[in-house]
């Protein structure tokens, strides 16, 4: 896989159309012999999600952070799905219920069949929670479990690196790291202009800056499975990732961090996005942190039979390393490019064609920040066309060469 990675193609249409839509309007004429949309049929699903609007994690804003305005108090504990993150996932999931009854994949008005719909999520409570909430949305009052491993229990799927579920070379990975990213010790000086937007808004009003200026370095980890990332880019993702989920949550109306508006938002994402062209892009990096979930996904898209609908429900390291591993940009409207919404899917479609062709269609479900604040029943839906693998209908790829490609670009 190389470092560059192609921007997706965008679908400004109200995502209730689109849901309501058994396939979703062609974003360009399909090459000669190629399936006409009409003969096509959604076979099966499989959705990775992002976990809903949380409450900062201890330390993502880093120590010594100045402002002119306390934090605002979160209703929940650090880490935990905040109730309104809750009712955004349900109307989400909502939805989606609306877009699986119209492709045949779920029945209306009636609870999914036993092994039908399928949820699993990482251990963490905010994860377990949104796969609650989707499900609540998707189907409500039906008897839908939600699976996950123990509290505590480290979870291969969703935390490779931590279980050990690849070999990993740190300083082979400090290598992939520096040529995808030209050197994070050069990262600061492309983001100064996003930079320069956190220190407004978070408004200290000190020339030299508003958060600590620790230098960029990057090494192996003390337990000689991991990597250390320090300085502004480490720092001041997590501070810009807070910014947005307290604009999500709802909490800054009337506070000094109105200031903080969704054109600012958009803009300090491309911080949390630059996060991730180190632990998720780089090839190193991308091929283990998603070899377990590309093999769930090629499992559930070639066995013969299992869940006609799969939720995975993860983190946005999750996203990002499956998104590079197929090659396409997470793209979608409010969020910068990179960045990753809360609540969004990363969509995989097997679609079969009327001769029996299989191919496999990528869509990203989002919705703005702003869309998450007010509880609104709409979002988009961006079209993710596998650079060099989008000969299909819709765009799509054949699931042949998919599967290929996953193995290729997946280790572990």
């Amino acid at each position: 896989m190389t470092g560059r990675i192609t921007r997706g193609t965008r679908t400004l249409i109200p995502l209730a159309f689109l849901l309501a839509t058994p396939l979703a309007t062609p974003l360009g004429a399909a090459p000669r012999g190629a399936v006409r949309p009409h003969e096509l049929r959604v076979e099966r699903v499989v959705a990775l999600v992002r976990h809903g609007v949380r409450a900062p994690i201890p330390g993502e804003v880093p120590a010594g952070t100045r402002t002119d305005a306390a934090w605002p108090r979160w209703p929940v504990a650090p880490e935990r799905l905040t109730p309104h993150g809750a009712r955004a996932l349900r109307i989400e999931g909502a939805l989606a219920r609306r877009w699986l009854d119209s492709l045949g994949l779920t029945a209306r008005g009636r609870c999914p069949a036993a092994g039908q719909l399928s949820v699993w999520t990482n251990t963490a409570e905010r994860t377990v929670a949104s796969g609650a909430a989707l499900v609540d949305g998707l189907a409500p009052g039906c008897a839908v479990p939600v699976g996950h491993r123990g509290a505590g229990e480290v979870d291969p799927l969703f935390e490779p690196l931590r279980a050990g579920a690849a070999p990993f070379d740190p300083r082979a990975a400090i290598e992939s790291i520096q040529a995808y990213t030209g050197g994070v010790e050069r990262m600061a000086e492309r983001y100064r202009p996003q930079l320069a937007e956190l220190d407004r808004a978070l408004g200290c009003g000190d020339a030299a800056g508003c958060s600590p200026a620790a230098p960029a370095a990057l090494r192996p980890g003390a337990d000689g499975r991991s990597i250390e990332l320090s300085g502004p880019i480490r720092d001041q993702s997590g501070t810009a990732q807070v910014l947005l989920l307290q604009y999500a949550e709802g909490l800054t109306a009337r506070t000094r961090w109105a200031r903080v508006d969704a054109a600012a938002l958009r803009q300090l994402g491309a911080l949390h996005a630059a996060l991730f062209d180190v632990f998720s892009r780089p090839p190193y990096m991308a091929a283990r942190q998603a070899g377990p979930l590309a093999r769930r996904v090629e499992e559930r898209l070639t066995a013969r039979d299992g869940p006609a609908v799969e939720l995975l429900v993860g983190h946005d390291t999750n996203v990002t390393a499956l998104a590079a591993v197929l090659g396409v940009t997470l793209s979608a409207p409010g969020y910068a490019a990179g960045d990753v919404a809360p609540g969004g899917a990363l969509v995989l479609e097997l679609l079969r064609g009327r001769a029996g062709a299989r191919f496999v269609r990528v869509t990203y479900r989002t919705q703005s920040p702003t869309q998450l604040r007010r509880l609104a029943r709409g979002g988009a839906v961006t079209r993710l066309a596998i650079p060099g693998c989008a000969g299909g209908p819709e765009r799509s790829c054949p699931l042949g060469e998919f599967v290929r490609r996953l193995r290729a670009r997946t280790a572990g």
